[in-house]
Formats: structure tokens, sequence, C-alpha cells
């Protein structure tokens, strides 16, 4: 499932492509006819992304809410676009190029209500400037559940997904079963102050990379995806900080990867 690093990059790239024009909106696929209904041919003002929710506002303040979910993508060019192939639940047309989106989870129309209670519903980003980490901190430390699951649950974080929860954690020294309520207040801080510039980086560079340059084996130049991990999809290989073999669980029904002797229960 896209993080929320991908989720904030297409919000980027939605407005450059359409903000401040008439957008014709349609659904080759017919799943969001009236949805699209609803949006075209009105101008596109703004875009924005709360953890993996992405949020287009319209001059008549409808917006538009995509999460993609396991399967969701964007897909887009310049110019006129070909005719649809396969699923496209929503089409954008303007002056300055087309996008297509096949297969999310959620595709609708909300009202300013509908916004509020969706935001309600969701925890601080670490990608946004309004987010108050004390907010999290005061969910994590209560809680009995792992602090692995509560990165993942997003009424608690948002955006955090399998990759930036196996690399926040491996980088702090925690382990992924260890309770919230175990964790002090200093360590959260650091857990959170480490995702908002491993986050902020997945955005300007459209990927994760989590290692430090003296943990990987090309040690200058643009890391190689072997090089860009500590743990996620390491399991049974050598942790790259103390060589003990990468363990592997499932949690949650989610992969969980962690270094038994850098991230002690």
């Amino acid at each position: 499932m896209p993080e929320g690093h991908t989720v904030r990059r297409d919000a980027h790239r939605l407005a450059a492509r359409f903000a401040g024009s008439p957008v014709v909106v349609s659904s080759p696929q017919g799943r969001f006819e009236q949805g699209a209904a609803l949006l075209d041919g009105r101008t596109l003002v703004s875009t924005d992304a709360h953890g993996k929710h992405l949020l287009a506002a319209f001059d008549d303040g409808r917006v538009l809410h995509v999460h993609l979910g396991l399967y969701g993508k964007w897909t887009e060019g310049d110019g006129v676009p070909d005719a649809p192939r396969g699923q496209v639940r929503l089409r954008l047309e303007g002056e300055r190029g087309w996008a297509d989106l096949r297969g999310p989870t959620a595709c609708e129309v909300l009202d300013s209500g509908g916004v509020d209670a969706l935001r309600s519903r969701l925890g601080a980003d670490p990608l946004r400037a309004d987010a108050d980490p004390a907010v999290a901190w005061a969910r994590v430390h209560r809680s009995r559940s792992s602090t692995a699951g509560l990165l993942m649950q997003q009424e608690v974080v948002a955006g955090v997904g399998v990759v930036y929860r196996a690399e926040v954690l491996f980088r702090a020294g925690i382990n992924p079963y260890r309770p919230g309520r175990e964790l002090g207040e200093g360590e959260w801080v650091a857990v959170w102050d480490d995702l908002v510039t491993l986050m902020a980086a997945g955005v300007r560079a459209g990927r994760i990379v989590t290692t430090r340059p003296e943990h990987r084996a090309r040690r200058t130049g643009r890391p190689t995806r072997a090089d860009s991990w500590y743990a996620y999809r390491r399991q049974g290989q050598p942790c790259r900080v103390c060589g003990t073999e990468i363990a592997y669980a499932q949690l949650a029904q989610r992969h969980l990867t962690w270094c038994p002797s850098c991230q002690p229960r």
C-alpha cells in the first residue's frame, strides 16, 4: 500500500497539472459516474493530503477524496489522452494534460462536513505542518498494544506503512513488540522526529531510503534498492549494523521485520 509520502507527491502533481483551470471529469468504468458529474467542468482550487488520503478541492466547495488502498494507482500524461484502457475509475482532463485513477479503495465526493469527519478520524501526519505529535503520544503511552501495531493505526499516526514502521523502529533501537505504555516520551519524540525527516525525504526523492552512507555497500552516489533499508524485506539477511539475522513475523496480517540484537525485547 502506498505510504504517506507517495500520496503527498500525488497531490503535488495533480495540483501542478490541474489547479486553477476547469477540469473535465469522467468515469470511464462507470463506478464513479455520479460523482464525476458533480465535479465535471469545475475548477480545481487546491490539493492536500492527510496520511494516505488525498483531497482535491473544487471551486464549488466539493472535495474529491481518494484512498488508493492496496491496488490504487494514478497514471498521467501531457496532451490528449488515448481511449481508456482497463478499469479507469476516474479520468481528469485539463489544459496541461490528463490523469487516470485505477483500483482505489475510496473515490468519492465530500462536502466540508465530510472532510471534517474524515480528518477527525485520522491521527497526526508527520508530513503536515499542523501535526501535533503530543496528540499521538497521548494515545501511545496509555496503550498496551505493541509499538509496531500503534504506528500502523492511522488514527494514531497517519501515513505510516510497513516500510516506515520497520525502518524507524530499527533506527530508534525499539523492539516492535514493546508496548506503547513502556516507551518514554523522549523515545517517542525521537521516533516522531525521525518520521518527519524520513518521510519528507521520501516526498523529495519519490522513494524510501533510510540507511546511512556508512551502512551501504556503495557509500557514494544514489543508493541502490538493495542499499535502501535496514530491516524491511531483509528477513534472513545479516543486519547492516551488527550482522545478526533479520527476523520476520506477521503482525495484524502485515509483514514485520526487525533485528533481535539492535532492537532487543
